[in-house]
């Protein structure tokens, strides 16, 4: 952490800054999140991880044969698929049987939250209240998901079994640098009309799952409003991480040694199977989750960014890294926005993060492209279509 300092200015809040040059490509640091979960409905369709960490439990090669729906797929090189390595170490809790990489994953989840809200035998009792909760969030969230409804399962277990709650109620309040009413209307615009008009009823469920009126150490979220907000800081904070053993698998064989009768055959066979795999689950390739990053979370945006975070280890461990060289008390900025939001217009840009993040980015390059046209990509898209139904 030597690289970088937090710092509080007027304009922007928090941020992070470098204390000395980072060139590009350097690791600035890696970072082990507060709580991360599987997305629900990735469980759902099958996508096998760590419940602690959320690295893959299954090979790339039954990672691929399910995702392309064709059983009879064989991969080269297995070598090249970690989680074989792996498999001998995979464990699982004695009560409910949910799954984990290594009995140090095991340990560190029962010791931190898991024996609080482990449902032991009555895990797959659809009737359960904390299944119930899972159920519902799953329908108002379809894929892709942006949040994790265990993220809350688990912040609760995380407070029943802290031995020091003052310090984790500190963590916690530390991701909150919103009034309350922006956290309030973050939590709408997160969730949408639709989602909000539901909230009483997945408050009630959310306090029958874990029977919330008799817990004093879950006080501070009792009420409505206090569940909104711990809703819009998840929301608002949350980390969107991807694994997968195949991406894996892709990324080991390009490095390996081999001659170029070889090599055109692999080529060709991730080809054919990224191709199949496209008519079968389209873009939901990857096992998806969420977590909370204490470091993370203080980095503010900018639409040209000089860092991003990334998974290295395959698992819930982030890693920002320097994309640009970045000078001493330079501030260190990663993009809020998806790829696609970050291609377009000043405009949409602009609308995303004022919408979604409650912010107006001044950042270089909108400022740079300040006099552009006060237009949305769809506007333009709009305009064209109009102009050649004209035609």
């Amino acid at each position: 952490m030597a690289k970088v300092i937090i710092k509080s200015t007027a304009e922007k809040g928090r941020g992070l800054y470098a204390t000395e040059l980072i060139p590009a490509g350097t690791t600035i640091f890696e970072e082990k999140p507060l709580v991360s979960c599987q997305y629900s409905w990735n469980a759902a369709y099958g996508y096998l991880a760590c419940e602690y960490c959320l690295r893959p439990l299954e090979t790339a090669e039954r990672n691929v044969q399910r995702l392309t729906n064709d059983p009879n797929v064989m991969l080269p090189r297995a070598e090249c698929c970690p989680v074989e390595a792996n498999l001998v170490n995979h464990t699982k809790c004695s009560q409910c049987g949910v799954l984990y990489c290594s009995n140090e994953c095991l340990g560190e989840a029962q010791t931190r939250y898991h024996a609080a809200i482990c449902l032991g035998a009555e895990v797959h009792n659809e009737q359960h209240p904390v299944n119930v909760l899972v159920d519902f969030w799953k329908k108002m969230h379809y894929p892709p998901e942006t949040c994790g409804i265990m993220l809350f399962v688990k912040i609760v277990g995380l407070f029943r079994q802290t031995e020091d709650l003052q310090a984790l109620q500190a963590q916690l309040q530390d991701f909150v640098h919103k009034s309350v009413n922006e956290d309030l209307l973050i939590f709408h615009k997160m969730l949408g009309e639709k989602f909000t008009m539901q909230i009483d009823q997945l408050y009630q469920l959310f306090r029958n799952a874990f029977n919330l009126d008799a817990d004093e150490r879950l006080s501070c979220w009792l009420t409505r409003d206090g569940f909104k907000s711990l809703i819009a800081l998840v929301g608002t904070n949350g980390q969107g991480i991807g694994t997968s053993s195949f991406g894996d698998w892709v990324k080991n064989v390009g490095i390996c040694q081999m001659d170029d009768k070889e090599r055109q055959a692999v080529d060709e066979l991730i080809d054919d199977l990224y191709s199949k795999m496209d008519d079968v689950v389209g873009t939901f390739l990857n096992n998806e989750g969420s977590a909370l990053y204490t470091m993370q979370s203080k980095i503010n945006h900018s639409c040209a960014p000089n860092a991003e975070t990334v998974f290295p280890n395959s698992n819930h461990i982030l890693a920002l890294r320097a994309t640009k060289d970045i000078q001493p008390g330079e501030e260190i900025c990663i993009s809020y926005l998806d790829e696609c939001n970050a291609q377009r217009s000043r405009h949409t840009r602009q609308k995303v993060l004022k919408e979604y993040y409650i912010f107006v980015c001044q950042c270089e390059k909108c400022e740079s492209q300040i006099t552009d046209p006060d237009e949305t990509s769809e506007d333009e898209e709009d305009d064209e279509d109009d102009m050649d139904d004209s035609d």
